[in-house]
Order: structure tokens, then C-alpha cells, then sequence
């Protein structure tokens, strides 16, 4: 394997394995941290269990939904009530508009009804025609109608 590339071992990390199909994530140690190339941000990230289920996510994104790397955005500002929050990722469509907001959860955290509301208060903001809730294990992908959100079998696909 290349220099600086490090293969993330679910095992090895004691990390439960995601319900994405694996990838490969450009590593390195500091100190007792392990960070990860984010090639959204260009820049290294700390590996928390959180970033790794938007490492998935995103790679899956790309790979399968057919989202071009440059219309995604991470860490995406959203102002609730005077307060400044923030969506995990949100994908533009080709039309420059949000078409996907994403709120990503470790692992072992339950995507619960607060989690719905987080994300469906996130996007009465951005807009987005699709949401995706997801902590690696479990994926809830909702599209906004004009009914409110209706529950999809799977991702959208990108254009």
C-alpha cells in the first residue's frame, strides 16, 4: 500500500463494521490520534466515530449516487434562532441549490425522533429536497413533499 495510505480495520479499532461497502482512507498517527485525509476539506481530520460514518457516507455519495465531489459541503453553517449550528454535509444540485442534507451519528448512537428533528429543523432552513439521517448502521432517507417527509427504500440518485 502506498506511503500514508492506512487501511481502516473495523477490527483493529474495535470499531462495529459499517453498512456501507468498505473504502480506503488515507491515515496517519499523531500522538494517540489517528487522522483521516478529508477530501472534501483538503485538510486532516481527527478519526472520531461521528467523522467516520461521514467518511463512509460521502465516499458512498460519490461512488454509488453519482454526486460530483464538488457539490458536496461539510460542516455546512445553519442559523437556528440567532444560534449558529451546523448540518454534518450537504450536497448542492446541478442547479446550485441544496438537494441533500445529511445529519451523521457515531455509531453507537440511536437515530431517534430528536435526531428527525434536528435535521428536519436544519432543513427548514437549507431547503433540501432530500434528508438522510445515518450513525453507519442504520440509514433513514426522507424526500420533502408538499405532504411533509416521506420515508425512500434508498438514496436518491444525483441529477
Amino acid at each position: 500500500m502506498p506511503k500514508g495510505i492506512k487501511k481502516i480495520n473495523p477490527m483493529e479499532n474495535k470499531e462495529p463494521k459499517l453498512n456501507f461497502p468498505p473504502i480506503k482512507l488515507r491515515a496517519q498517527q499523531q500522538g494517540d490520534r489517528t487522522l483521516v485525509f478529508d477530501q472534501v476539506r483538503g485538510m486532516y481530520v481527527v478519526l472520531t466515530p461521528e467523522e467516520r460514518v461521514r467518511r463512509y457516507l460521502v465516499a458512498y455519495l460519490i461512488s454509488h449516487c453519482g454526486v460530483p465531489l464538488r457539490s458536496i459541503v461539510e460542516e455546512y453553517p445553519v442559523e437556528l434562532n440567532g444560534m449558529a449550528q451546523r448540518a454534518d454535509v450537504v450536497v448542492f444540485g446541478p442547479d446550485a441549490q441544496p438537494w441533500l442534507l445529511v445529519e451523521c451519528k457515531a455509531p453507537d448512537v440511536k437515530i431517534t425522533q430528536e435526531t428527525t428533528l434536528q435535521a428536519t429543523r436544519y432543513n427548514a432552513v437549507v431547503g433540501a429536497r432530500y434528508v438522510i439521517l445515518t450513525n453507519g448502521l442504520l440509514h433513514y432517507c426522507y424526500e420533502k413533499t408538499e405532504e411533509g417527509y416521506l420515508s425512500r427504500p434508498s438514496f436518491p440518485q444525483f441529477g
